[in-house]
């Protein structure tokens, strides 16, 4: 959950609910020196797309408490963060996560998978739910990549 992290460390360290974009972007990128400022911003749009961040009136406030995420020492978030992920990659990183072995969980999705007969984004959805994760962030994005012309993940 690197962009959990990630995401979280500018209004920890601000120590604030809401934060200006630009003041979002200069805290990833000059105070942290972890991303350029146009990386910085790719980052607002990969989180807001996944639902941890929310646009408000020219500010920006995180979904979930950032109090409760660590940011370790020394931790550097990789640039495979400024990549969208789909529904499915979402929901899996979730499932580890809680601590659901990766391998055990896709392969009980792909089961799932086949006796539903929907894709693997819709899969992933209910299997996270049938172990008691919330998804409900990553639902609208599995509905998308349901309704998507080639039913590929975008």
């Amino acid at each position: 959950m690197s962009l959990r992290v990630a995401v979280a460390a500018p209004f920890r360290q601000r120590g604030k609910d809401e934060l200006a974009e630009n003041e979002f972007v200069v805290a990833l990128s000059l105070d942290r020196d972890w991303f350029s400022p146009d990386q910085a911003k790719r980052l607002v749009d990969v989180a807001t797309g996944e639902g941890l961040l929310e646009r408000d009136d020219g500010g920006l406030r995180p979904t979930f408490d950032p109090a409760e995420v660590t940011v370790p020492e020394g931790f550097v978030p990789g640039e495979d963060i400024l990549r969208s992920r789909s529904a499915f990659e979402q929901v899996l990183d979730d499932l580890v996560a809680d601590g659901h072995e990766k391998h055990e969980a896709v392969g009980e999705i792909n089961q799932l998978q086949g006796e539903l007969d929907v894709t693997i984004e819709a899969a992933a959805v209910v299997y996270a739910r049938r172990n008691g994760l919330d998804v409900s962030g990553v639902r609208g994005k599995a509905v998308a990549e349901l309704a998507s012309d080639d039913g590929e993940a975008t």
